[in-house]
């Protein structure tokens, strides 16, 4: 148990303002031990489209995915939307207070990052919003692009719990 003690005080040095974030080896101990929540922005415009983002990575895979943002501690949900809509989107939301959704996802083969509690917020941009992309090509992650309906490469977690909203 002193053990135990001792690296708690020493990762506490370490962390010394969790609310910034964590050492990417912590936060990956971390998500080994609980679930993390996060928040998803389903962010239509006056047309009903749906601005989604491109995606590549081990934890969801290739495809289109809704941007969204794991919840920083001490942090309220909307704060974590609205620091999503500013780093992922570039842009002020709007987004309705009450959640559309609320899903979990548990990834039986992952080490890292396997245990999720989502909460999908209803968000709303102007037509006349146009991502900016960054230089980023088509199959960049972080690559947006407005959606008339569902497309076929949506990530296997969002096809599966935010097909119905897309």
């Amino acid at each position: 148990m002193k053990s135990i003690c001792a690296a708690v005080k020493f990762l506490e040095k370490k962390v010394p303002d969790p609310a910034k974030g964590l050492p990417l080896e912590l936060f990956y101990f971390v998500s080994r031990l609980l679930p993390l929540v996060n928040v998803d922005l389903l962010i239509k415009d006056e047309r009903g489209r749906t601005l989604l983002a491109w995606r590549d990575d081990v934890y969801c895979g290739r495809g289109w995915h809704i941007p969204g943002g794991i919840v920083r501690f001490r942090e309220t949900l909307e704060q974590r939307i609205n620091k999503v809509a500013q780093n992922e989107i570039g842009a002020k939301i709007k987004f309705d207070p009450l959640p559309l959704a609320i899903t979990q996802l548990i990834h039986p083969d992952l080490k890292n990052r396997s245990h999720f509690v989502s909460v999908l917020y209803q968000c709303r941009l102007p037509s006349t919003f146009i991502p900016k992309n960054k230089g980023l090509s088509a199959k960049d992650p972080g690559f947006l692009r407005w959606h008339e309906g569902c497309p076929d490469n949506l990530i296997k977690y969002h096809r599966k719990h935010y097909r119905k909203y897309i």
